[in-house]
């Protein structure tokens, strides 16, 4: 059954219910004042053709909902979605209502009339049914609706009540928005025909983390370029002194099962890197892989940043998830932002899936010169391993009750 999206129903004089993911970054110091201040709009911003497409069609009203953090259950003010509520009021130049709970006993009444046109709930997660993929949680919300419709590819990867039992109450009149489409569109352009070569950069702290996505990957691309503190089980499953360097007996032992396998030539290592005694310590660049007892890794070297140069130059498909190194800390940043220079002037199709990775392209300011940056890091991770997720299968197929 093929997903259908939004721009093939009709929703004129229609209530519908849209879950986004607005589960968006503060800034750090916004926690300990009473106004919280967004620190990264992207995920809001990415929702906005869906929104303005239906107020355009002529949709009675709109029903946003969202999680934001993890509050386990129950309310609390810092996991509140009244400042994404401002944001969108800004954004659309419209009201946004933002309700006391999803809920809310006047949620029904405030739909009843005609004035009200886009209700934002209040986070589903201050409700432990959320997370439960509660049934008659979902009952409740797909009450509000006639429609609909989810746009939230940062948590298709979840079997959450909003996302995944809600499709019972729906039948047909479930649908996608526009960001679920674009992002479904460009990871199918990594996983069933990519144009080749195909090189994947994943970087980050562990093998463990990502063993999956690795063990998927290495069938499919040319090359697979391994970085950030990831690198460093590789390196010591090798034989090579990696210091003080993150590396567990458990990444260690994964990397020795990756290397002994028929796909083991693909993997692109490092060959330097940019150490320190700590990670606030003075940068010093080494002149080969081996790492001094002393020293941790906290970035790649020049040798290998031209390594990785010279692969991404040759690709017409690029996936990247994860940074090369401490990147929030500038003296170890150069890694990272090389790869997504190299990201920018390739003239194939590139891919960054969410994460660390996204901040440090908007750092760069390249945004614009990559084909598509992904919402969500771990769904556009476990679509690439599983080629399916939970919430987008519900869409399709629907669900049945537990």
């Amino acid at each position: 059954m093929p997903l259908k999206f939004i721009d093939e129903i009709d929703c004129q004089g229609k209530k519908i219910l849209c879950r986004f993911d607005f589960n968006v970054p503060f800034q750090k110091d916004a926690e300990a004042s009473d106004e919280k201040v967004i620190s990264d709009t992207t995920r809001i911003d990415a929702t906005l053709e869906t929104i303005k497409y239906l107020l355009d069609q002529g949709a009675k009203q709109l029903i946003l909902m969202s999680h934001l953090g993890r509050p386990k259950g129950s309310f609390k003010k810092v996991f509140s979605l009244e400042p994404v509520g401002k944001y969108l009021a800004e954004a659309l130049k419209t009201e946004v209502i933002l309700t006391e709970s999803c809920l809310d006993l006047n949620i029904k009444p405030l739909l009843d009339l005609n004035s009200t046109k886009i209700v934002l709930l209040e986070n589903l997660r201050f409700h432990a049914e959320e997370e439960k993929n509660d049934f008659e949680f979902a009952k409740k919300l797909a009450s509000y609706a006639d429609i609909y419709l989810n746009d939230a590819f940062g948590a298709a990867h979840r079997e959450h009540a909003s996302t995944h039992a809600i499709n019972y109450y729906f039948k047909e009149n479930a649908v996608g928005g526009f960001l679920l489409k674009q992002e479904i569109q460009a990871l199918e352009k990594v996983t069933e025909k990519p144009k080749d070569p195909f090189v994947a950069v994943l970087g980050g702290a562990k093998v463990s983390d990502k063993i999956q996505i690795i063990q998927k990957l290495l069938p499919m691309v040319d090359k697979l370029l391994i970085g950030g503190a990831m690198a460093y089980p590789f390196l010591q499953a090798k034989g090579l002194s990696i210091g003080k360097s993150l590396c567990s007996k458990e990444d260690k032992k994964l990397a020795d099962m990756i290397l002994s396998s028929q796909q083991k030539s693909k993997l692109v290592l490092p060959l330097d890197h940019v150490v320190s005694s700590n990670p606030d310590g003075e940068p010093m660049p080494t002149s080969s892989a081996e790492i001094d007892d002393d020293k941790m890794g906290l970035d790649i070297g020049e040798g290998t940043i031209s390594l990785f140069k010279n692969e991404l130059k040759k690709a017409k498909t690029i996936f990247w998830n994860g940074p090369m190194g401490l990147f929030e800390n500038k003296a170890f940043s150069k890694g990272t932002f090389e790869v997504a220079l190299a990201l920018s002037n390739n003239d194939g199709f590139t891919m960054v899936g969410g994460g660390d990775s996204v901040a440090a392209v908007k750092k760069a300011q390249l945004e614009s010169q990559i084909s598509h940056i992904s919402t969500g890091g771990g769904a556009s991770l476990e679509f690439i391993e599983k080629g399916h997720l939970p919430g987008i299968q519900a869409l399709k197929f629907g669900v049945t009750p537990r």
